[in-house]
């Protein structure tokens, strides 16, 4: 079990699940956070697929402003520990994706931004899951 009560995500059919089950709850103003996240991070680091992995489930483990949400280590071993170091905010990461990070996520709460649906991210965190984009 991963901090926080949040468990540990052990395949992408069990994170599609959960974002499936996120984005698909009420309409909350966070519910589509991490689709408009991650699609403005493709859109300004279209080569980092982590970063927008990251931005893409950063409120799994509760708000995604909450430090230690549980998110970070409920991925770590599915996406890396890049991702979970993102996710985390911490000291280890690249102050400089971080801050891309939580601009996008700054972003993505007052856009009207068409940001697609869960399903178009499987391949990319297949790819991910699988080391392909570890930078």
């Amino acid at each position: 079990m991963a901090w926080s009560g949040v468990p540990a995500i052990g395949s992408v059919d069990e994170l599609m699940e959960l974002l499936h089950a996120r984005h698909g709850g009420p309409d909350t103003p966070d519910r589509d956070l991490g689709l408009r996240t991650a699609a403005l991070l493709r859109r300004s680091h279209p080569y980092d697929k982590e970063l927008q992995v990251a931005g893409l489930v950063q409120g799994l483990g509760g708000p995604a402003h909450a430090p230690g949400n549980g998110a970070a280590e409920a991925v770590r071993g599915l996406l890396g520990p890049r991702v979970a170091r993102l996710l985390e905010g911490s000291a280890a990461g690249s102050g400089t994706d971080e801050e891309a990070l939580h601009q996008a996520a700054r972003a993505g709460r007052g856009t009207g931004l068409d940001a697609g649906v869960v399903e178009d991210w499987r391949p990319v965190l297949e790819l991910v899951a699988a080391g392909a984009f570890r930078i």
